[in-house]
């Protein structure tokens, strides 16, 4: 069943960016525009301009906590003798040296990030106008010191025009649900820009008022079918070509192992949808959607929950050693990281920290993680607590306080590192103990044994020796 009307209250409630969050956003941005404008940067502004998921219109609020980032260009005429670097690290420094932006602001390779005390980051980008020759786009490289070029105009423009051929704002919509199962699964990593082409890609004129696309359930079912026929034709990683710049591979923004696991999970998603479609009954139907979406969908029926099925499951594969059945893997696979018990991050050769704590300990630390083919490996990707990984390769662990800023030069990190699984059990290497990091507060490790584990990032003061700070467990789904 479709059920066209609940997913319509899904979408409101659920999935698109509350309009109090979008008017807080446009009037956050209108003070930046002003901001710059009376700042003493160099560059003589032309425009702004809008980008990303926030001018595409796909942008969803953010889940699990989360952030919701905005992505705003900022079209400037050219420099005499500036080098790309250069226009990035002088913007930098005018929010910087700001009494307003200047405990808010980071600056990356190719934009400057402002990020709010609540859910939302802008990202502000220099855009040099003309400086090849006339009508030139190019956006800066802070890190390789190179301009390159862009067309985030002729992109938008792309992503209006296939929104039209589907009809009734179904690509937006579709799209903004293709999101939230990846952030509320956790199952894949693909970010927005790639994933957008991706479905742009599926859509042509000729869907233009067909059944395909009567409502947003038929066209999530309809683009969900079209993307998994295309990726099982393609078991190696393909060409997403940039539709406003061909030169440009958003593929690119992949690796190996991160292409076959999306490939696999729109796969798995794409028969969940097509079951959730053709049950019989409302209450079989309404559990098979909430398979894909979580409990958020539907919330308000009285129906067996999908993901309670699958935690009751993962009840009878736990033991106490946490030397768990490899089938508990799989059920994460399914279900994701939200159908493990609390006491799952408890298991028994788990230590407890040693240092007395501070009066606030504070819990606004955050761990990242970026997957390597090896530690010497120069080339990264992000990946995401309860991502799929392979038994290969590796993770090198970082950590941020307050959503980016950099640990305090007078604080040390240790890390609590939690093997789980038969495998590691059976070895002795379950550790769960503390540990030093190896390249500053950063640590490598190795991805070895099938299971579901844990890496924690505790923030002592050096001074007296006491607890300051601790992450949420990062995990790290090995298959």
């Amino acid at each position: 069943m479709k059920h066209v009307k609940i997913f319509g209250e899904f979408l409101a409630e659920s999935v698109n960016l509350n309009a109090t969050r979008i008017g807080q956003l446009e009037t956050r941005v209108e003070v930046i525009k002003t901001f710059l404008k009376e700042s003493v940067w160099d560059p003589k502004i032309s425009t702004f301009i809008e980008q990303g998921s926030w001018a595409h219109d796909t942008i969803i609020r953010p889940v699990d906590g989360g952030e919701f980032d905005a992505d705003l260009l900022v079209k400037v005429k050219s420099v005499d003798g500036w080098s790309a670097a250069q226009y990035v690290k002088e913007l930098g420094r005018i929010f910087q040296n700001s009494g307003r932006y200047g405990d808010k602001t980071q600056v990356y390779d190719y934009c400057v990030t402002i990020t709010y005390a609540d859910d939302c980051k802008i990202d502000i980008a220099p855009l040099v106008m003309d400086r090849k020759f006339q009508g030139t786009l190019e956006v800066c490289d802070r890190r390789s010191d190179s301009f390159n070029e862009s067309q985030p105009i002729e992109y938008t423009r792309w992503i209006r025009e296939k929104n039209g051929y589907s009809g009734n704002n179904s690509f937006r919509k579709a799209t903004r649900l293709i999101k939230y199962i990846r952030d509320i699964k956790k199952r894949f990593s693909c970010p927005s820009i790639l994933l957008t082409t991706l479905i742009g890609h599926r859509i042509e004129w000729f869907d233009k008022d067909s059944p395909a696309f009567a409502d947003t359930p038929s066209a999530l079912q309809t683009i969900m079918g079209r993307l998994d026929d295309w990726l099982q034709a393609r078991p190696d990683r393909p060409i997403v070509e940039n539709p406003s710049l061909t030169s440009e591979d958003f593929a690119e923004l992949w690796n190996d192992t991160q292409y076959a696991n999306f490939r696999k999970f729109v796969n798995k998603y794409r028969k969940w949808i097509d079951e959730a479609i053709v049950a019989d009954t409302r209450s079989d139907s309404i559990e098979k959607w909430r398979r894909v979406f979580g409990d958020e969908f539907a919330k308000g029926e009285n129906v067996k929950k999908a993901e309670a099925t699958g935690a009751l499951h993962v009840l009878t594969l736990l033991k106490d050693s946490a030397a768990h059945l490899d089938s508990l893997v799989e059920a994460v696979v399914d279900f994701g990281i939200t159908i493990l018990p609390e006491k799952f991050r408890s298991p028994s050769h788990l230590q407890v920290p040693q240092w007395q704590p501070v009066e606030n300990v504070s819990r606004n630390v955050q761990v990242f993680a970026e997957y390597r083919a090896s530690k010497a490996s120069g080339k990264n990707n992000r990946v995401n607590s309860g991502e799929v990984l392979p038994p290969r390769g590796g993770l090198l662990f970082d950590v941020k306080i307050n959503k980016f800023q950099a640990v305090p030069g007078d604080y040390y990190v240790r890390w609590r590192i939690t093997n789980t699984g038969a495998v590691a059990i059976a070895l002795k290497k379950g550790r769960g103990g503390f540990e030093s990091p190896n390249e500053g507060n950063r640590r490598w490790e190795s991805l070895e044994y099938r299971g579901v584990h844990m890496a924690e990032a505790f923030i002592i003061r050096r001074s007296d020796n006491r607890l300051a700070g601790y992450s949420e467990p990062f995990y790290v789904v090995v298959k």
